[in-house]
């Protein structure tokens, strides 16, 4: 190059440092990670036996007991320390030891003997043909995750709240002419084994077909609760995110409504169509093929369901709007729309419209409760509507 382009590209470069003197501490580089039940563990040193023993002392220094932990997998290289010198590079991994599990199985027994027969004294009168709509919206019990007071706690809340909020049917009837019951399930209702790429699996403790069979027998609960209560009972499911049926490398694969959530609607809807007598008052929606929400015409109130995935937090309003703007949705004509997904209660309206957000089921998330210090307020939403309006809503807790 000339001289003037050697000068005009020439860059302050910092002068050269010698190589230090070995010190074995300092060039002892260890590295940990820790996703659920396994660790990764990488250290270097001068031999592979200098390294087994470091990988466990790591294990030590993050509070871990080792012998909980025991090696699945390895690799060793060699690298060429800073004397120049050859030293050995070797990345553990490890993984919890299934006996170290703290905390137990539930029985599937007990949990199912929970889902007793509603006790309470079903009326319907004068109200057979009445000209409101009770609604019964809920969602993401989460079924088999440990979080919170685990899969017991969350059962027996949403078997409590249901009937409770049974009992306040004959309560609002007080006020309001209901002939019609619809229970809309918002997603979620199972912890699955897909969210996170499968992260949640060890936290996770009954099997997939146990969680849908609590699903499953929960639906059913509030299918024999609500049928002697009313002419009309109308049940809805749509999709949850946990709910998905398959997904590959973290992502979902198959039809938007391949769900569990929606599946376990769908087999109750065939044990009720065994009895026509009992149940032909009855109705079971789900969304169309490929589809994520349902509508269900209530009163005159046409009534929108969504788990909530589908949009940002506190974007609902704008996804409503982008949805109804296709004439060809059944959002067009969507006078409130019911969605979970958020834990947490939320009503917000935009003119004639409301949208309805209930609690989880289960008292809490432990990773929100770690990134934000609260835990949950679970619960349902029990709602009156007739004619494209909502005026009373109530949150049944326990």
């Amino acid at each position: 190059m000339s001289e003037l382009l050697d000068e005009l590209l020439a860059k302050p470069v910092g002068p050269a440092v010698p190589a230090r003197a070995t010190d074995p501490e300092r060039d002892f580089t260890r590295q940990i990670e820790i996703k659920g039940d396994e660790a990764d563990v990488t250290v270097r040193g001068e031999s592979f036996e200098d390294n087994e023993s470091a990988a466990t002392s790591v294990l030590q220094g993050q509070g871990l007991d080792p012998s909980e932990w025991t090696v699945t997998g390895l690799r060793s290289s060699e690298w060429t320390m800073a004397n120049g010198s050859t030293g050995v590079s070797t990345r553990f991994t490890f993984a919890r030891k299934c006996a170290s599990v703290a905390i137990g199985r539930p029985s599937l027994d007990e949990l199912l003997a929970a889902i007793t027969q509603y006790d309470g004294v079903p009326t319907i009168g004068d109200h057979a043909d009445g000209s409101h709509t009770y609604i019964v919206a809920l969602g993401d019990m989460q079924f088999g995750k440990i979080d919170g007071d685990g899969v017991e706690g969350t059962l027996q809340r949403t078997i409590a709240c249901i009937n409770r909020a049974a009992d306040l049917l004959d309560e609002y009837r007080n006020r309001f002419d209901i002939g019609h019951v619809h229970i809309a399930w918002l997603g979620d209702h199972i912890e699955g084994f897909v969210s996170q790429g499968g992260a949640n699996t060890w936290r996770t403790r009954l099997t997939l077909n146990e969680q849908i069979r609590l699903t499953r027998r929960v639906m059913l609960h509030a299918l024999l609760t609500f049928a002697p209560m009313v002419s009309r009972l109308t049940m809805a499911a749509v999709p949850g995110n946990h709910g998905e049926a398959v997904r590959f490398m973290g992502k979902g694969v198959t039809r938007y409504d391949d769900s569990h959530d929606t599946e376990s609607l769908i087999a109750v809807k065939d044990a009720a169509d065994l009895n026509p007598e009992r149940f032909g008052h009855v109705e079971f929606y789900v969304p169309d093929t490929d589809e994520l929400t349902v509508v269900v015409e209530c009163s005159g109130t046409v009534v929108a369901h969504a788990h909530g995935h589908q949009w940002r937090p506190g974007k609902h309003i704008d996804w409503w709007k982008g949805q109804a703007f296709n004439r060809e949705s059944a959002m067009h004509q969507a006078d409130l729309l019911l969605a979970g997904h958020l834990h947490h209660e939320h009503v917000d309206s935009d003119g004639p419209r409301t949208f309805i957000q209930p609690p989880a089921m289960e008292s809490e998330s432990t990773w929100w409760r770690h990134a934000k210090g609260t835990t949950g307020a679970p619960g349902l939403i029990v709602a009156v509507t007739k004619d494209g309006r909502a005026p009373v809503k109530e949150v049944v807790g326990q």
